[in-house]
């Protein structure tokens, strides 16, 4: 039984674009990885669907077309996405006294993707939700343009590409295909391990520059007490 509602189930929502499958399934993963409207669509799922699909020939189109015509309509999602933070930006925290939006939030955000933009961008694209708003939050941020369209590209044939050969070659597998959410949800905790990682590593080194600053501070005592 499908944990998700009908209308979200990814196989309902590919069968029923019927003779508009192909484009209908452009246009969501366009939406999700760009227009802020998208973020609560099963990116993952009717990708993997989608390999399954062209994979069996419910979708009259061969695999490598319906990989190059998603990776590109991912890309695509994430200028957009990124020109709409870049453009919207400015206006949501012009406003100084703004509970909700603040400059130091930009400011905070320019600094993220400084040091993990790269990674980031890539490992954003497997994780639900999140996918869809790093691409604004990295145009509000000012990110590099060139930087981030250049791992955007990367991410872009990882995610649609990756997640679409993977249904193609594992979706004919009478298992895999009844356990079609689990695997998905395997290939987002593993995707989220790296930022896991780096979010467990910073934790620790702030917390030995704090105990190393009390220590300095405790000798500093130490040695004006003997004075």
């Amino acid at each position: 039984m499908s944990i998700m509602p009908s209308w979200l189930d990814p196989e309902t929502i590919l069968r029923g674009l019927g003779p508009f499958l192909l484009p209908g399934l452009c246009l969501i993963i366009f939406a999700e990885c760009g227009l802020l409207i998208g973020f609560f669509l099963p990116g993952d799922s009717l990708l993997f669907t989608a390999g399954m699909f062209a994979a069996s020939g419910i979708i009259d189109a061969d695999v490598w077309l319906v990989c190059v015509l998603l990776t590109v309509c991912a890309f695509i999602g994430n200028v957009c996405g990124y020109w709409i933070g870049l453009k919207a930006g400015p206006a949501l925290f012009k406003k100084q006294n703004s509970k909700l939006f603040k400059q130091e939030y930009v400011d905070k955000t320019h600094e993220f993707f400084d040091k993990y933009g790269a990674r980031a961008i890539i490992l954003a694209r497997f994780v639900p939700i999140v996918r869809t708003f790093i691409t604004a939050i990295a145009g509000v941020g000012r990110m590099d343009p060139k930087k981030f369209f250049t791992y955007s590209a990367i991410g872009g044939v990882l995610w649609a590409t990756g997640v679409t050969l993977l249904g193609a070659a594992l979706g004919q597998i009478p298992f895999v295909h009844e356990n079609i959410e689990a695997m998905l949800i395997l290939i987002v905790l593993i995707s989220i391990m790296p930022i896991v990682y780096e979010v467990i590593k910073a934790r620790r080194e702030k917390k030995k520059v704090a105990e190393a600053a009390i220590e300095t501070a405790a000798e500093t005592t130490t040695e004006i007490t003997r004075f």
